[in-house]
């Protein structure tokens, strides 16, 4: 399928490239020969005002997120009367999927939810953005103090193709009551042998799972960073990591966690639809991992406290990283690209806009939101931007260099993963069945 994606990117990037542009015709009014210029003018900027425009927004989610990000776009379209926002919601499977079937008939939604990496490459490499920089210039879209590292990750060859709305970390998500029915604690400060301990402890003494199965697209790059790597190499022509005993000692630990019964396999996780299905909301798992602005609807779902810390490794605070949520970004194929700077904007800058989504798109990237969302920060969001703080203080840089293929080669590290712990292949030859399609799909 992700495959099928680039082919169909790669297809719309030539069509536009190829296909002539058209404008669109003004309304003229019928006016006096005796108004004056000035008259004149004040007449065609408030028909401009009135003017009813339409616009379409594209996200994924939860069902939480769609609830609370309609109740936005009605706060937005009260204070714009002449704004008609059509969204556009799914789950994150499949989200790319249409977006590749849209791309190719050239019709995007004018605002679209964009991921940091492999997808916000593919879809610059292909021309499909817009550039934001002329909205930020004109003021259109205030970003006065937001600091520059996090607008780096929307940067490609100069231009702004992504607005963050947020900032994020991943976390190892634990059930409190679990750990102490199990006689375990958990600290920062763990190794992975730490860990197997936790979670061996959890499955002896609850009789359930010590931890979900780590998710291979997440939690592999973290393990690579920490043992000094990045997941590809600087020119995007090859894996970062030389020795394939990385990955090997990766599903060899997962392999055996699982035959132990202290991991569920593929067939208990790929039964999860959404957080309410999830292991750890039905006490069934003592770690979940996740990304940390998906904390509140977990907590939500278990109905139970929750906490958050740092994955385990020896060298952890070199693997973690912050990375944006997610991104805003207008597409390129937008008729009303001023029009959707703005929305972005009152995204960016409305406090409102925070009281009603907290932390589900991530910590708010401007330093005055922040400010004023802390005195009335819920339990959950004060954990949340407690857990970005400190990961703010215990991390390494962002890791931003992936390739526009980065997306297949994802999907055929989780493809091997699961193989491998299907038992069809073993470590050894899925490590190396990885690389060798990494490299093929890179170097094509």
């Amino acid at each position: 399928m992700k495959k099928y994606l680039l082919f169909l990117l790669t297809i719309v990037f030539v069509a536009m490239m190829t296909a002539c542009s058209g404008g669109t015709e003004k309304g003229s009014s019928d006016v006096s020969e005796s108004n004056n210029k000035d008259s004149k003018n004040k007449q065609e900027q408030q028909a401009g005002k009135d003017e009813q425009v339409t616009l379409r927004m594209s996200w994924w989610g939860s069902q939480g997120r769609h609830d609370m990000t309609l109740k936005i776009i009605e706060l937005y379209e009260e204070q714009n009367p002449h704004i008609k926002i059509e969204p556009e919601f799914t789950g994150f499977d499949g989200y790319f999927e249409r977006m590749a079937a849209q791309a190719a008939g050239n019709n995007l939604p004018d605002i679209m939810q964009q991921n940091f990496g492999e997808y916000l490459n593919l879809y610059a490499e292909q021309g499909l953005l817009a550039d934001m920089n002329p909205f930020v210039e004109d003021g259109t879209i205030n970003l006065d103090g937001v600091n520059d590292t996090i607008m780096d990750s929307g940067m490609k060859e100069g231009k702004l193709l992504g607005i963050p709305t947020g900032t994020n970390a991943y976390t190892a998500l634990y059930d409190p009551a679990m750990m102490e029915e199990a006689g375990v604690e958990i600290s920062d400060d763990w190794t992975w042998e730490d860990f197997e301990n936790v979670v061996r402890a959890v499955k002896d003494k609850t009789g359930n799972y010590g931890a979900k199965l780590p998710e291979v697209k997440n939690v592999f790059e973290f393990y690579v960073r920490e043992q000094g790597y990045r997941l590809f190499n600087d020119d995007g022509t090859g894996l970062g990591y030389e020795d394939d005993q990385i990955l090997v000692d990766y599903f060899n630990r997962n392999l055996k966690l699982y035959e132990e019964g202290v991991f569920p396999g593929y067939d208990v996780t790929q039964q999860v639809q959404g957080p309410e299905d999830e292991l750890i909301v039905h006490g069934k798992a003592a770690i979940d991992w996740r990304w940390s602005n998906q904390v509140g609807v977990l907590t939500d779902a278990a109905d139970r406290e929750l906490k958050l810390t740092l994955l385990p490794g020896a060298n952890n605070r070199k693997g973690m990283f912050l990375k944006p949520a997610m991104f805003w970004s207008i597409a390129e194929n937008s008729n009303n690209k001023e029009e959707a700077a703005k929305f972005i904007d009152f995204f960016t800058n409305t406090i409102e806009v925070f009281d009603i989504g907290g932390t589900d798109r991530g910590i708010p990237i401007k330093e005055e939101i922040r400010n004023e969302m802390v005195a009335d920060l819920g339990e959950v969001d004060k954990k949340v931007f407690d857990y970005i703080e400190f990961v703010t203080d215990n991390s390494s840089p962002i890791d931003s260099n992936f390739p526009a293929q980065a997306s297949e080669v994802i999907k055929e590290l989780e493809n091997v993963d699961e193989m491998v712990m299907y038992k069809k292949l073993s470590p050894e030859e899925g490590a190396a069945e990885f690389r060798k399609e990494a490299e093929a799909i890179l170097n094509r």
